[in-house]
């Protein structure tokens, strides 16, 4: 089976509201091989970011516990408020 890879290797969800986003890319870790993904939210703030990455992770660590997901992100901050809540699989990329 041929898989579609997002663009330049890198996820970007087609939308800022963040339920969406997280369906978006759900979906996407559902369909697909992505043990390892990278995933752009940069242009979210904060919250959102904080709240995607986070839902995300725990979806993504259910079905590769060995996995990773670099998340580009705008700010530090997204770091430091997801870091107790860490899963062990994301990485943050300014």
């Amino acid at each position: 089976m041929l898989q579609v890879l997002p663009k330049n290797g890198t996820l970007t969800p087609n939308t800022s509201n963040p339920h969406e986003a997280v369906e978006f890319i759900n979906s996407y870790i559902d369909k697909f091989y992505c043990e390892t993904m990278r995933v752009d939210i940069s242009f979210m703030n904060i919250l959102d970011a904080c709240y995607v990455s986070t839902i995300c992770s725990a979806k993504h660590y259910v079905k590769y516990p060995q996995g990773k997901i670099n998340w580009k992100i705008s700010s530090e901050l997204v770091k430091e408020l997801n870091q107790k809540l860490e899963l062990g699989n994301s990485d943050y990329i300014l």
